[in-house]
């Protein structure tokens, strides 16, 4: 028999995620780093482990500072830049291989900058899952946390990049698959430990700053195939229907039939893929009656055909 599972442990098993760790920079101050728009399905990580840097992406406003523990997640793939804040032209870094990993180190004398940088990778069509329930930006401080309920997920992430820290230190064998698997815990436990803060931003994330739903959330994870309304989802929330659609359309940004949907199309996909796969059969696993309804509903949302 199988335990249950929580709404984000049932997400991420919907999803084949695969974790990169690409470079450790270790600059001194002036520096700059920057980065294009990822390719799809990619999500540019970094981890600050010790110094400061400024954060500049399209975003409005003025440039996020960051910190040691901080780490910061592009779910949409946006290009970005940091850098020292200074102000001052750097002088070119240079790239050096290691056994598992690649060091980019420059010449500058000033304030001291160690980062990890890297990528989650989505396998698609989940990718545009995440575009639209994550945030553009989302940045999460390990060592700034000030509610008791985060402290456990806090001290367990501060320990995972202390492990990926030592394990980018040393060429051990093994060492860049043992990155890249820390690599995509890390992806797990950030998504947790923003899903606690009081400022988790606008998307799924932000539900869980609300109990009360949670079990709308519960039951659309765990049957989706089931034909939910909004009056079974409110009453499951002991909340008026009303009520409900207020919260999904603040918290979320999006409908409770939207959600629905997109986990339905996210599972259908991940079994389109397997070898002999039937639509019929998919269809109706994931609730719906009609074979021509399922593939109206799966070309709108995933702007392709189950076929393709």
């Amino acid at each position: 028999m199988h335990p249950p599972l929580d709404w984000l442990s049932r997400l991420i098993s919907m999803m084949t995620v695969r974790g990169q760790l690409e470079i450790r920079c270790s600059y001194g101050a002036p520096w700059v780093v920057a980065y294009e728009d990822a390719n799809a399905g990619e999500i540019p990580y970094h981890v600050i482990l010790s110094g400061t840097a400024v954060l500049e992406s399209p975003e409005p406003g003025k440039g996020q500072k960051l910190s040691a523990g901080d780490i910061v997640m592009f779910p949409h793939g946006s290009r970005h830049v940091l850098h020292d804040g200074s102000g001052i032209a750097p002088a070119p870094a240079h790239h050096r291989s290691d056994l598992n990993l690649t060091f980019s180190e420059n010449t500058g004398t000033g304030d001291r900058l160690d980062m990890l940088c890297g990528r989650f990778i989505l396998a698609p069509p989940h990718d545009r899952f995440i575009r639209d329930y994550l945030p553009t930006r989302l940045v999460v401080r390990t060592s700034s946390q000030n509610h008791s309920s985060q402290s456990e997920t806090s001290t367990q992430l501060a320990g995972l990049l202390a492990l990926m820290r030592a394990e980018s230190n040393i060429s051990n064998l093994g060492g860049h698959a043992m990155l890249n698997a820390l690599s995509a815990a890390l992806f797990t436990l950030t998504l947790r430990m923003a899903s606690e803060s009081n400022e988790a931003p606008i998307g799924l994330l932000a539900l869980v700053g609300h109990p009360r739903l949670a079990p709308a959330l519960t039951a659309m994870f765990s049957n989706p195939a089931h034909s939910w309304t909004l009056p079974e989802l409110a009453g499951l929330c002991n909340m008026s229907r009303a009520t409900l659609v207020r919260h999904f359309q603040e918290k979320v940004g999006r409908s409770a039939s939207d959600l629905l949907t997109g986990i339905r199309m996210a599972l259908a996909a991940n079994e389109l893929k397997k070898p002999n796969a039937s639509t019929e059969v998919i269809a109706e696993a994931v609730g719906y009656q009609s074979l021509a309804a399922f593939r109206r509903a799966f070309s709108q949302h995933m702007n392709m055909t189950p076929g393709e």
